[in-house]
């Protein structure tokens, strides 16, 4: 099992990144994802989900009508589309596939400074 984030970076406020979260060695398609970050000396956050067949996305209220989630069940990859960046969404940005177990990916950075 395997999940690979990509797509992280430093980037100005304002600015806009597209994390990929690349899914291998279990079903894909059955599973929710979900994007979390997690910021130096705080918490786990739950940023977005995204229902199994991309019908239902829930964000939390800190990134509404900023970020989207969406994915591609054919190419196995969940997106975070990230716009209007503030400095405060600096994070490591990590996947989560769900369903009757739990998979992690490792995490990718993501810095915006100006």
């Amino acid at each position: 099992v395997q999940l690979v984030e990509s797509g992280g970076g430093m980037v100005q406020p304002g600015g806009s990144l597209r994390l990929s979260c690349a899914a291998s060695g279990f079903g894909f398609s059955i599973y929710t994802m979900n994007w979390y970050r997690q910021a130096p000396g705080a918490g786990r956050e739950l940023v977005a989900a995204i229902t199994s067949a991309g019908g239902i996305t829930w964000y939390a209220d800190s990134v509404k009508d900023r970020f989207t989630i969406f994915r591609d069940n054919a190419k196995n990859t969940v997106y975070l589309q990230m716009n209007s960046l503030k400095p405060e969404d600096t994070a490591v940005y990590s996947c989560n596939a769900q369903w009757i177990k739990s998979y992690w990916g490792q995490g990718t950075q993501v810095t915006v400074s100006s």
